[in-house]
């Protein structure tokens, strides 16, 4: 059975962040991941997890000034000390929250032509930050993101950050499989995750095409939840995506698998 992490960054928005810990849980889920922690100190949220029994799942490393557009910083020139003291700042949450496994969100990429030399220095980045990663105990994801919903974003198909992680060559970088956004760039979902589950290291869903409850839209989750279980994947399924309404009353089609007691 898939193991479920609920998004706090979009899941439980009823309330406030530090109070969707204690409603993750009366859910039924064991584990939680988020965008990122970095406007709560570290033991604020170490001890929500700790009063509720939670695993903290996933988190993204600082992305810049997320407020002016930034989305990354991995492939941005003249940014590089900026984006070692980033991974720095990520292992230090992720040692506080006793996560194993933090997201590098690329970066946008402006001008076509540019995408060789941003994807040079994106693979720079990234063995930079997988050797401290790697030195902490921590898996690096990366996770190809679609143009809709994220137009310029550097990595956008799955074909492509298996190449970018085979370029690096760190036994500790892997592939954020979102079936949300895989969906709407390539689609034949069964069969990428059939070729990509060796290399992926989280698997995210949502609903195509409104990122609704995964019960909600085009794609049967229950199939590839099963096709999960057959492959023998035993990582963490996050949940990122934004409930219709009221979280707990989009939740049914988690029945099956929430956690009790």
């Amino acid at each position: 059975m898939p193991r479920f992490a609920a998004n706090l960054s979009m899941m439980f928005q009823e309330h406030p962040f530090l109070d969707r810990f204690a409603a993750a849980a009366a859910a039924g889920f064991a584990g939680v991941e988020f965008l990122f922690p970095y406007d709560h100190p570290a033991g604020a949220i170490a001890e929500r997890l700790q009063r509720h029994g939670l695993t903290q799942a996933l988190f993204n490393l600082p992305p810049g000034d997320w407020a002016a557009g930034e989305r990354g910083l991995a492939s941005l020139p003249g940014r590089e000390e900026e984006f070692r003291r980033s991974v720095e700042r990520a292992i230090g949450y992720a040692r506080a929250l006793g996560c194993r496994t933090v997201h590098c969100m690329a970066g946008l990429l402006p001008d076509e032509g540019e995408r060789a030399t941003r994807e040079r220095l994106y693979v720079e980045n990234l063995r930079h930050a997988a050797r401290a990663c790697g030195e902490a105990g921590l898996t690096l994801l990366i996770e190809p993101i679609n143009t809709r919903d994220m137009p310029g974003y550097l990595l956008n198909y799955q074909g492509q950050a298996r190449r970018l992680i085979e370029a690096v060559g760190a036994p500790n970088l892997r592939l954020q499989l979102d079936l949300y956004h895989c969906q709407i760039m390539e689609g034949d979902l069964a069969r990428h995750i059939r070729e990509y589950l060796p290399i992926t290291g989280h698997v995210q869903i949502a609903g195509v095409p409104e990122r609704h409850e995964p019960d909600r839209g085009e794609v049967n989750y229950r199939y590839l939840f099963d096709l999960l279980d057959e492959l023998g994947y035993a990582g963490w399924v996050g949940c990122e995506y934004r409930p219709h309404g009221r979280t707990e009353d989009g939740l049914g089609w988690f029945a099956p698998y929430r956690r009790h007691g």
